[in-house]
């Protein structure tokens, strides 16, 4: 039988590839995706238009979300916003010192002088470069702040001064603050003048050794003698004290005050029982609190010892610092300096400062204003190391 030509029903849908099918699927999806979206939002209702899922896609899940979600589902990074760092500068040859410090004289903060201006010239200092200050607290025979030992043994409280009870407590604060160090200056160490508060019970207890000390030309001291033991029992329960009321102290430093000098009466060497007294004191003072630092700023230790019986190589310092005040013998104290924690200088010597501060064997460089003018000083410092820069 022949078979008969007949016209295929349907769309003929069956005999289409599976593969071209899904293309068309695929297209058709995408088409109503991107293009098609503005179109049909225009026939659908817009309540209708919510119900087409991929005109509305479900909210993506916070991966901080404590929302159950699905174990096998793999969780993705978060993403991290990366600030860039800026890059370092070179730090200059005046700020590679261990140490930039100024002196700043018994009477140049405290007296009459409140919290906000004591914080305030704390960071104009550590505005001008400086990174350390050194701050008179004793001297002349008295102390910058209430002391029982001052009151029990010499019947005054402090040097005559108008201070407020805690403006070392402030300097204290904001130089750690400012990332600055604050070094307490035991000004004239065992020397006193007729100025001071207790030179007349000194004279009457016989403190002080035979003679005139005329070191400094202008200026007659009188030596406290520390072979007395109130006397040296004086320094250490003063020194002790302080320690202990100011813990957070960095170091307390003692200048060429602290010796005998060689032109006294009698010619006496006194080298022993200083190196004695200073052991004692220094020790005394450790135990008390082991994270403050003794230093000196002294004369080399030649002269120190055949001119003041200084003999502070056995005195068991932490750091030295040379004086160089004297312009006679500026290189050879320079050259001692490079052998110790650094150099002393007056701001009569700002001319010696570019070498210093090239000099990378100096660690360190202390200032010490003899016009009384620290914050000008400061300001020198500043545009000097600047433009040697």
């Amino acid at each position: 039988m022949s078979r008969s030509n007949k016209k295929p029903n349907g769309c003929g849908c069956s005999n289409i590839p599976i593969s071209i099918i899904i293309v068309i699927l695929g297209g058709t999806y995408w088409w109503f995706s991107q293009k098609g979206n503005l179109e049909i939002s225009n026939l659908l209702h817009k309540n209708q238009l919510t119900n087409l899922p991929f005109l509305n896609p479900a909210p993506t899940p916070s991966i901080s979300s404590n929302s159950n979600r699905d174990p096998n589902h793999k969780k993705q990074a978060s993403l991290k916003t990366v600030t860039p760092q800026k890059a370092l500068l070179p730090q200059s040859a005046w700020e590679k010192k261990v140490i930039r410090g100024i002196y700043l004289s018994r009477y140049q903060v405290t007296n009459n002088t409140d919290e906000k201006t004591i914080r305030e010239r704390v960071r104009y200092y550590h505005s001008q470069g400086i990174n350390t200050i050194i701050h008179g607290v004793w001297g002349n025979g008295c102390t910058m702040y209430n002391s029982d030992v001052m009151q029990q043994t010499l019947g005054y409280r402090s040097c005559p001064n108008q201070f407020q009870e805690r403006w070392l407590d402030w300097l204290i604060d904001e130089a750690h603050k400012q990332g600055m160090q604050v070094h307490a200056y035991f000004e004239k160490g065992i020397k006193i003048d007729k100025n001071s508060p207790i030179y007349d019970l000194a004279i009457s207890r016989k403190w002080i050794v035979p003679g005139v000390d005329k070191t400094y030309v202008g200026i007659d001291h009188y030596v406290l003698d520390v072979q007395i033991p109130e006397v040296a029992n004086l320094f250490k329960n003063i020194l002790v004290e302080f320690v202990q009321k100011y813990p957070k102290i960095n170091a307390v430093q003692w200048d060429d005050y602290l010796g005998y000098y060689a032109e006294l009466p009698g010619k006496i060497d006194r080298t022993a029982n200083l190196t004695n007294f200073l052991q004692q004191m220094i020790a005394a003072m450790k135990q008390a609190n082991s994270n403050v630092s003794f230093d000196i700023c002294h004369h080399n230790p030649y002269w120190a010892k055949r001119y003041f019986a200084a003999d502070w190589q056995n005195w068991h310092v932490d750091r030295v610092f040379i004086q160089a005040y004297n312009e006679a013998n500026f290189k050879e104290e320079a050259n001692y300096a490079q052998n110790y924690a650094g150099i002393a200088i007056s701001d009569r010597q700002l001319h010696r400062l570019k070498e210093l501060v090239d000099n990378q064997a100096i660690k360190s460089i202390l200032v010490f204003p003899l016009s009384g003018k620290p914050e000008e000083t400061a300001s020198s410092l500043k545009s000097l190391t600047q433009s040697n820069n």
